[in-house]
Order: structure tokens, then C-alpha cells, then sequence
């Protein structure tokens, strides 16, 4: 296999990458016990005779996962996805990297611009407010 490059990771993300954020709805009760109020992620999920690639993402970006995940839905395969939940990481090597090699499909890169703002929400504590978290509640009620 060719050696991945920046164009190839904008073309497979276009396609089978996800910029998302499980953000806890502020209006939910107390109950829901959840690590934390919200959590951003980066991830590209593919088929298992694919794997291979995502280890190669892995290794490029220096950070990251892969991880098996089990489909029970009808027609559906079992797939591997590498995953970058490391804040850090996402601000420092995802973000930037997305932002000098631009996605292509307009609804990709509309939720990468919601994305970079509950993180730059979130790296400033805001989601630890109510009403930061109410904020970014909303934000990623309009993303994809």
C-alpha cells in the first residue's frame, strides 16, 4: 500500500470520518452519570478487511486508537475505528491539521467548524458553566 498522505486522510474523512462531541444535555436529570459533561472526539470507521488503514492513521498522526466495534444491526458489518478523545491531541495535532489541509464535503466541514468551537469552548472550561454547557448543547444540535 502506498504511503497515506494528507490528501488521502481529507478524502477517506469526506467520506467515513466523523468530528462529533457527546455533550450532556443540561436538562437531563442528575442521574445520568457520565465521565464528564462533554466529550469530543475525531474518528474514521471502516470495515475490518480495512483495518490496516487505520493503523496506518494511527502512526501518522502519532495518537489515537483503533478499536473494535461490534455492529448487532441487520446488513451491517463489524468494524474498526480509530478514535482521537485526547483533548490535547485534538487541539494540537487533529484541529491543526484539518485546518491547513481542508475537507472537501460542505456538511464535513461545517461540523468540523462546530467542532473546533465546542473545543475551543471546552479547552477555555466554559462547558463547566451552565450556561457554556447549555451553549454547547446547542452547537452540537446542529451538527450532522
Amino acid at each position: 500500500m502506498e504511503k497515506i498522505n494528507p490528501n488521502y486522510i481529507v478524502g477517506l474523512t469526506d467520506g467515513e470520518g466523523s468530528f462529533t462531541a457527546y455533550v450532556k444535555n443540561p436538562d437531563m436529570s442528575k442521574e445520568v452519570k457520565r465521565r464528564t459533561k462533554v466529550e469530543p472526539r475525531f474518528y474514521i470507521k471502516l470495515i475490518e478487511k480495512d483495518k490496516k488503514i487505520l493503523y496506518e492513521l494511527k502512526k501518522f498522526f502519532g495518537c489515537g486508537n483503533v478499536y473494535f466495534q461490534k455492529d448487532k444491526r441487520a446488513n451491517h458489518q463489524d468494524c474498526y475505528r480509530y478514535e482521537v478523545a485526547n483533548r490535547n491531541d485534538l487541539q494540537k495535532i487533529i484541529i491543526p491539521f484539518f485546518k491547513s489541509n481542508s475537507l472537501r464535503l460542505r456538511s464535513k466541514s461545517r461540523d468540523f467548524e462546530f467542532f473546533c468551537r465546542i473545543m475551543e469552548m471546552v479547552m477555555r472550561n466554559d462547558h463547566l458553566k451552565d450556561i457554556g454547557l447549555r451553549k454547547i448543547f446547542n452547537l452540537k444540535q446542529k451538527m450532522h
